[in-house]
């Protein structure tokens, strides 16, 4: 993982570079892969709205929540996408501190994933309050009735994390698309795309003194954005390590969850890198050393997840709580026990294949492992949810949670509005960084 980049070592120049990273946005020809992973997208974005619409509708009892089962897939899904938008902000950030160059080649597209995955996130808290309309609760803001959230509330807390979150990764990345809007501005032959591209760069110049301003800026957003990639899932853990329920209770959820994150973050952006590279011929800008990098990455923070699968399943038994104990083998034995090994056959067993290089170095199978890897973590969320909840203390309350459509609706459907916006951002802004990877060019030119 060093810091080469192979892509500069091609017959590249500045202005080659420019306008092939520019082709794919101002180009009037639009690929039909394209279409189809747009329309593909656009079904499942309608899906999510006919859902969402009949659950504003009729309530969250279309769902098949219950008691002692209240939460299950809208707040599976919530972790899953808060998880799915790490990756952005760890290759945009930490790896620019390190100067890890590699980083190049797929920062802006990771960090388009970010605030497409954190949107998609943020909608599954508010459809589960019941009453959606009512989510300024939440807000601390002055008002008559003297209604203040419960700040001790990991729920309130959430509010604030994921917002934060989403804002300083926004700012982030619309700042490092400036040059590129510029760059886009001063390319295209269409005037009234050369005024909207005008006004989105915010009058940049190229001068010394904008490059001056925009390096600064730029890595103190780094700076800033590199804590959250730790806070907010930790945060988000707080939601069941601060619950007294077997299962949740748990003070190696914060670091299970980060790891978990980008574990599942590196997989979805190896999912979009793979399909973005084929279809408009980046081969020799997201090399096979970039997706190698990003299977090693998983690999290592997947050694972490099966720590704590470890670590959280001995201490179920060597920790002498009966509670604890009972958890633990019904996991194992219970009714989702089928769910639980395959959540450890995708999230443990698995990713061991990328021990080898040559499995490690295959784009298939690095496709196929981003696509298991991301269904065990989301099914990994799901056992730590629902199993700790299928169980109550008395046996009177036990229940067993069956997902209907409207369940299914909505986490299809949110894979459907991820996939549209997705692809709305590849056909009208550049996925690669065009200045960046400029650089890179000048930088080999250089004697």
């Amino acid at each position: 993982m060093g810091p080469a980049n192979p892509m500069v070592n091609g017959p590249f120049d500045m202005r080659s570079v420019s306008l092939r990273l520019a082709e794919p946005v101002l180009t009037r020809r639009t690929p039909r892969a394209w279409w189809a992973g747009f329309l593909l997208g656009f079904i499942f974005l309608m899906i999510f709205l006919w859902s969402v619409t009949w659950l504003l509708v009729k309530g969250v009892g279309i769902w098949g929540i219950n008691v002692p089962i209240a939460w299950a897939f809208a707040i599976t899904n919530f972790v899953w996408w808060i998880g799915i938008g790490h990756a952005g902000t760890l290759i945009s950030a930490i790896l620019l501190l390190l100067r890890q160059e590699w980083r190049t080649s797929i920062n802006r597209f990771a960090e388009a994933m970010t605030l497409f995955a954190v949107a998609c996130a943020g909608l599954m808290p508010l459809l589960h309050l019941g009453r959606p309309w009512d989510f300024y609760w939440l807000l601390p803001y002055p008002n008559t009735m003297g209604l203040w959230p419960q700040f001790r509330s990991p729920l309130v807390w959430d509010v604030f994390a994921v917002s934060t979150y989403f804002t300083v990764s926004l700012i982030f990345w619309y700042c490092g698309l400036l040059p590129d809007l510029a760059t886009f501005r001063d390319v295209s032959r269409n005037p009234i795309l050369q005024r909207i591209y005008g006004v989105m760069c915010l009058g940049w110049r190229n001068s010394a003194v904008h490059w001056k301003r925009y390096q600064t800026v730029y890595f103190i957003l780094g700076a800033l954005a590199t804590p959250l990639v730790v806070s907010v899932h930790s945060v988000v853990s707080m939601d069941f390590a601060v619950a007294q329920l077997p299962g949740w209770h748990s003070t190696i959820f914060p670091p299970y969850f980060v790891t978990g994150a980008i574990f599942s973050g590196f997989a979805m952006t190896l999912t979009l890198a793979i399909p973005l590279r084929k279809v408009y011929h980046l081969e020799d800008i997201i090399t096979l050393r970039h997706l190698e990098n990003m299977a090693k990455v998983m690999l290592a923070t997947g050694l972490f997840v099966d720590y704590s699968y470890i670590i959280e399943t001995f201490m179920g038994y060597y920790g002498h709580n009966p509670y604890e104990t009972f958890l633990t083998w019904n996991r194992l034995h219970g009714p989702y026990a089928p769910w639980v090994y395959l959540t450890i056959f995708c999230n443990m067993i698995f990713p061991q294949t990328l021990w080898f290089e040559r499995l490690r170095r295959s784009i298939p199978w690095l496709f196929l492992s981003s696509l298991v890897i991301n269904t065990g973590m989301w099914l990994e969320r799901f056992v730590i949810i629902v199993v700790s909840l299928q169980r109550d203390w008395m046996p009177s309350s036990w229940a067993m949670y069956y997902p209907t459509i409207w369940d299914i609706g909505i986490l299809v459907g949110s894979m459907g509005l991820f996939t549209t916006l997705f692809m709305v951002f590849v056909r009208t802004l550049p996925p690669i960084p065009i200045f960046e990877m400029r650089e890179l060019v000048a930088e080999k030119e250089e004697p």
